[in-house]
């Protein structure tokens, strides 16, 4: 069995900063894709970033420029850096993984920008 845990959300004003971590722990052989989603009430879960294991990674253009995604393979953890927050920011972020084949999920973290 695999676990995804996700921390760092939280509460941040407009045009600040906040740093996710999720780490992947269980049995794992392999980790080909990392990545975070994120879902606004009442919207649908849309692709953040995503970083493979090659090291290449996609963005939402929403994000470019202002978020990061970066890898710890030693630590199985993946990070999205946020900087330049802005309030449509304010969602449920989830980490998702693909690890030996399978496609698996965190169990989402809150992150809202309001002042």
């Amino acid at each position: 069995q695999v676990q995804l845990v996700e921390s760092g959300g939280g509460l941040v004003q407009p045009g600040g900063s906040l740093r996710l971590s999720c780490a992947a722990s269980g049995s794992i052989f392999s980790i080909n894709v990392m990545g975070w989603y994120r879902q606004a009430p009442g919207k649908q879960r849309e692709l953040v970033a995503r970083i493979i294991s090659g090291g290449s990674t996609n963005y939402a253009d929403s994000v470019k420029g202002r978020f990061t995604v970066s890898r710890d393979n030693a630590k199985n953890t993946v990070y999205l850096q946020m900087n330049s927050l802005k309030p449509e920011d304010t969602a449920v972020y989830y980490c998702n993984s693909i690890i030996d084949g399978r496609l698996w999920w965190g169990q989402g973290t809150q992150v809202t920008v309001s002042s």
